[in-house]
Formats: structure tokens, sequence, C-alpha cells
């Protein structure tokens, strides 16, 4: 015999008060399959057309993205998403792009270490520049996260950027307090519920701030997106499991009106 469905229960709060609830998710991983080329991600289809539903009817609905704002707005921009990138360093403000208070000031030194990484004395891996942060991926190129790694590392103690693991790849970003629960805890303050959904490491910052603010008295639910990469631990600590970007789908389409 089947256990029960569980969400039937954990998503009452929000049909019932739509206007007075969340919904945020990640982009890569939960909206988007992961891919080698991550030029190439595409949300999956018909996601942005229930993320379009969903805006129309709930009081927020955000990607928390660790991807630029830019390529957000390209693929998601136009239905009253709030959309914030670079895990908070970015966010759109009505046709603008907003920096995090200090955070183009570190726009140059990002652009240098972009330059050596895609140089010969780089870490011969697939470098994405994001204007205000630098990802080095190791998807491509077995055996090299420690090299990876130790290169990021060099330039961290070099520079003062800080470097964050991700899923194959280490990100190399500006030494500000900003993180995916920063974006979430300012996004769902005040709210009576909200969601989030996500698949990685960088999205457990955002389950720690919907706990903090469970004990105000918010209805949370935290969403963990099965992948064969992603760490265990966004398993461990959501509410429940949806499997891959065509799970995270399933849920938001039973959120939709």
């Amino acid at each position: 015999m089947a256990p029960p469905d569980p969400l039937p229960v954990l998503l009452a709060p929000f049909l019932a008060r739509p206007d007075r609830a969340g919904v945020l998710c990640d982009f890569d991983g939960t909206l988007s399959a992961i891919v080698d080329d991550p030029a190439r991600a595409r949300p999956v289809p018909g996601a942005v057309d229930v993320l379009g539903r969903l805006a129309n009817h709930y009081r927020t609905v955000a990607v928390v993205s660790g991807r630029p704002v830019a390529f957000l707005r390209e693929h998601l921009g136009g239905r009253g998403l709030v959309l914030c990138g670079l895990y908070g360093l970015e966010r759109l403000r009505g046709t603008e792009i907003e920096e995090a208070e200090g955070a183009g000031a570190w726009r140059p030194v990002v652009a240098e270490v972009t330059t050596r990484a895609e140089s010969a004395d780089g870490p011969g891996v697939d470098v994405e520049p994001k204007g205000l942060s630098v990802t080095l991926h190791y998807r491509n190129w077995p055996g090299r996260e420690a090299d990876t790694r130790a290169w990021a590392d060099a330039e961290a103690r070099r520079t003062g950027l800080v470097v964050h693991p991700g899923r194959l790849c280490f990100e190399l970003r500006p030494p500000i307090d900003r993180d995916k629960g920063s974006v979430v805890r300012e996004l769902a303050a005040g709210l009576d519920a909200a969601c989030f959904l996500g698949d990685d490491a960088g999205d457990l910052a955002a389950f720690d701030a919907l706990d903090a603010l469970e004990r105000d008295g918010l209805f949370a639910l935290r969403v963990g997106v099965r992948s064969t990469e992603g760490p265990t631990a966004i398993l461990e600590r959501s509410d429940v499991q949806v499997d891959g970007p065509a799970g995270a789908l399933e849920l938001l389409e039973r959120l939709s009106p």
C-alpha cells in the first residue's frame, strides 16, 4: 500500500491564502536540467508558463539563483517574477539591475581573475564569467577538481575573493555577506507561508532562512529536488522531495490556481 501523499496538507496554507504566501525557487537543477555548457541551460518546458500563473496569484514568486540577473531576465523576465541573481549580489528592480552595496567595487578584481583563469596559467577548466563573480567548472575535466580548488584558493588569498564550492565547480565571489538565505529572509518576511525549492549546496542557506522565519511563526516548506550530483543535506533538510526539474514543475503546478 502506497504511503499517503503529504502534499495536500503541506500546500494547504499556500492555496488557502495565496495573497499572504510566497513561492521561491532555484534555477539550475530545479527549473532547468543540468547541462555541460551552462550557457545552454533553459527552463524545462512548462516552467515559464506556470511561474507566470503563480506570479499573478501569489504575493511573491521569485527565482533566486547563482546566475546573473541578465540571464534570468532573458529567459524568465516580463512575467511579474522577482529575479535575484549571483546569490543575492544582484536583483532586478523594474528594468534596472541593482547590485548589493559594495559589490561593484569588486568588478575589476573579478574581471582580472577571470582573465587569469582563461589564460594558459589558469586551472585548465571551463570558465564562466558572471561579472561580479566567476565560476570554474571541472564537470568536463575529470581529475581536475583538486588542481582547480588549489588555483581558486590561491586566487582568493591573492585578491580577497571568497571560494564557494558548487556542483562540480568552484566560484570566486566578493567577500560580501549575501547569499540565498539573505534573499529569502527579505522576500518571505511578513508572509504567512513560504516555500523554497532547491537542489544544491547554495540552497541550504535558503533552508536556513526558512528555519529562522518558521520560529517566528511562518509556515515554511523546504522542497528538496533530487539529483545524482546534489548534496545529501538538501534531502535530509527538506520537508518533501521531488525528482529533478520535472518533479519541481509538478509541485509548482499543484500550487497553481
